[in-house]
């Protein structure tokens, strides 16, 4: 088993609300035949705000692939050491207590990793571990929660940190222009978190089993087509379908772990793919409405985060201070592949 401490939330310094968002599409492609359309999808996405690392009029500009991956190697150190500090604390642990580091992103590229520098910014012990985690797109925070959970359970004194670096931002491509390019710009964030899973000891969210779930021929439903402009999203609107598939696999999940029901579980971290995403769950898994309420707001203030966003809705839960010492819950995000992550714990005090 492992325990997740209080993970940092680290957001960048500029912010671009909806309406804006909106002004700035249109200005770019003014002669759109559907904009009543994307306006409205646009509204629907339930996004009211989101931080991002440079000026919106910055980001419009795209002075290439090659400025923008030196915004995102400055800013992913500048604000993951800031986050590693911050998580460390809530942790009560020492840089050199950690044995392996997990690093998720999936919109800019370094190499080395910045598992790497930050090994060299921090005490922390020369025989550390590395896991840079480049390819699960939104998937992937859940994916190194599981894969730390996996660790300390061969290796129980073990401590995992797992940052996660997303400036989705940085991958706004201003030519683009079908409705879906428009929604897409309008639904991701930007933000930084880290988050120690401790083998033993600590407060907070105890994984006691996880799964792992690949549908298979379903590459094309989430994608980067990479062009010398960098990264362009692809989204195929089957996507919004695979709740409907994924949500037996957490019921038998639960039913098999837990010896109960989902509707049992006392709280539920979800990835915030969208509003339609977070409907489906409610739908399928027949859960209330306000189980989903954290994820609902860390969407609307933020947007999807990306890999982030599982750190930002159990933050928020850890802030509310609503849950109680031997509660349980789900835990989950779907991304790439089409990939889904899940793992399962209870809430611990102390």
């Amino acid at each position: 088993m492992g325990t997740l401490a209080k993970p940092a939330i680290v957001r960048p310094q500029f912010i671009v609300d909806q309406d804006k968002m909106i002004e700035i599409l249109e200005q770019l492609h003014p002669n759109h035949p559907q904009w009543s359309t994307i306006k409205r999808m646009i509204r629907n996405t339930e996004v009211y705000t989101r931080h991002i690392v440079r000026p919106i009029e910055e980001i419009i500009e795209h002075a290439g692939f090659e400025q923008r991956n030196l915004i995102y190697m400055e800013e992913a150190r500048r604000l993951g050491i800031a986050a590693v500090e911050q998580a460390l604390t809530h942790a009560e642990l020492q840089p050199n207590e950690i044995d392996l580091i997990i690093v998720t992103s999936c919109t800019g590229f370094m190499m080395p990793s910045l598992t790497a520098y930050l090994i060299s910014h921090f005490p922390f012990r020369e025989d550390t571990k590395q896991l840079p985690i480049a390819q699960l797109g939104c998937v992937a925070g859940a994916s190194a929660i599981n894969r730390a959970f996996e660790y300390c359970s061969a290796y129980k004194e073990a401590n995992v940190l797992i940052v996660s670096v997303e400036f989705c931002s940085l991958c706004f491509q201003p030519t683009d222009n079908s409705i879906s390019d428009f929604v897409s710009a309008a639904l991701f964030g930007d933000s930084v978190s880290a988050c120690v899973m401790r083998g033993t000891g600590g407060t907070g969210y105890r994984v006691e089993a996880d799964r792992s779930f690949l549908m298979k021929n379903t590459e094309h439903y989430i994608a980067y087509n990479v062009k010398d402009t960098g990264f362009h999203f692809v989204l195929d609107k089957k996507v919004m379908s695979t709740i409907e598939t994924v949500a037996p696999i957490m019921r038998a999940f639960t039913e098999d772990t837990m010896n109960s029901t989902v509707d049992q579980l006392n709280f539920f971290v979800f990835h915030t793919g969208g509003r339609r995403i977070l409907d489906e769950l409610v739908k399928h898994l027949e859960i209330d409405e306000q189980h989903v309420n954290w994820s609902r707001q860390s969407l609307a203030e933020c947007g999807n985060l990306s890999s982030v966003v599982v750190f930002d809705v159990l933050a928020r839960m850890f802030e509310s201070k609503e849950r109680t010492d031997g509660e349980r819950g789900l835990l989950a995000a779907f991304g790439p592949g089409f990939t889904a992550e899940m793992c399962i714990g209870t809430w611990k005090e102390g």
